[in-house]
């Protein structure tokens, strides 16, 4: 597929600077670009490989327009990576269009696939896209436009709502991890023979998904307890993710691969949470909170900001600043230690 940079700036808007006939074939990162490639620069840290680059047209902002060679075609735009984002999806709705006008015949696909297992009373819209081995339960509801991919399970009574993506391996509504202890178990008894040490709590909540949420392969959303999970307009999660029952996530909220939410915690809007951290539960996040990769939330937050560490977690800078420190009291300590031997060498002691 070919096209011409004209047609892109029409469609999406910025400034060229350049041929509107410039024709490109592929979206690439500057480094590994080629000539017939389309890149962006977003970070100033790139700035050299906009120099080198082999890109037939570079996305920049009016500071990287500063920075390139004088002979480079380019678009301006004062937000290049949102720019990119929204060019990769005109670039897919190009290519499925260029395909269509190319197949010799019809390609649909049916929006239910035949392997699909759904119970008679989910309610599934009829613009809903429903993928290989997906299974729907009793009551389930998958709004307009919404697309499970292979595999997702979509457990009883759960909502998925408008123009939602749900990625291959998902788990929405399984059970969350309840139980209660019977303090009464005597653990000197044989286990085959003795009473139930856990007894299950049954969950007799659902999960209630928002519009316009993504959720990565292999993630999994416990259904509540009582009340129901709960997941905002707008969330985005990653692969591998765990969210216990009873968690609430604000609208537009982000997640990176591998986050666990334990049972009950609310985290609020716009919030970011970086791969692997970890959210205690019962704990509160307000709104714009950014948690860095690795982390573990000990404590609710109710200052809006960056945080990081594992104990403590603490305002990122100041965490930064620690960090540092303990990196360095190593070397500190030899010196005190060189001067004490010093010391006591001179006053012969």
């Amino acid at each position: 597929m070919i096209l011409r940079l004209g047609d892109i700036v029409d469609a999406l808007g910025g400034t060229l600077v350049g041929s509107p006939d410039t024709q490109v074939s592929r979206l690439s990162p500057l480094d590994v670009a080629q000539p017939g490639s389309l890149s962006f620069l977003s970070l100033p840290k790139y700035a050299s490989e906009l120099l080198q680059t082999r890109a037939s047209a570079v996305i920049v902002s009016e500071a990287g327009q500063a920075a390139a060679r004088s002979d480079q075609v380019l678009i301006v735009t004062p937000q290049p990576y949102l720019y990119f984002a929204k060019l990769t999806q005109w670039w897919r709705k190009a290519q499925l269009g260029h395909g269509r006008a190319n197949a010799s015949k019809s390609t649909d696909e049916p929006l239910i696939h035949p392997s699909a297992v759904i119970h008679p009373e989910a309610n599934i819209h009829p613009s809903a896209k429903v993928g290989p081995l997906c299974v729907i339960e009793r009551g389930a509801t998958l709004e307009e436009g919404s697309w499970l991919k292979s595999r997702v399970t979509l457990s009883e009574d759960c909502h998925v709502g408008r123009g939602c993506i749900v990625h291959a391996g998902v788990v929405i509504g399984a059970d969350g991890f309840g139980f209660a202890q019977d303090s009464s178990f005597d653990t000197s008894a044989n286990a085959a023979t003795a009473p139930e040490w856990w007894v299950k709590i049954e969950q007799l909540g659902a999960v209630q998904i928002g519009d316009e949420v993504e959720i990565g392969a292999n993630t999994c959303i416990d259904r509540g307890a009582l009340e129901d999970t709960v997941i905002g307009h707008g969330v985005k999660l990653d692969n591998l993710i765990q969210i216990a029952h009873n968690v609430h996530i604000g609208a537009h909220t982000a997640m990176a691969a591998c986050v666990g939410v334990a049972g009950s915690a609310k985290i609020g809007r716009y919030c970011t949470v970086g791969g692997g951290a970890i959210v205690l539960g019962h704990l509160e996040l307000c709104d714009h909170v950014h948690i860095s990769a690795a982390s573990v939330v000990t404590r609710s937050l109710f200052k809006p900001g960056h945080y990081s560490g594992i104990y403590p977690l603490q305002d990122n800078a100041l965490w930064e600043k620690n960090a540092v420190t303990l990196k360095q009291a190593f070397k500190l300590r030899e010196r005190i230690m060189a001067l004490e031997k010093a010391f006591h060498q001179s006053s012969g002691t």
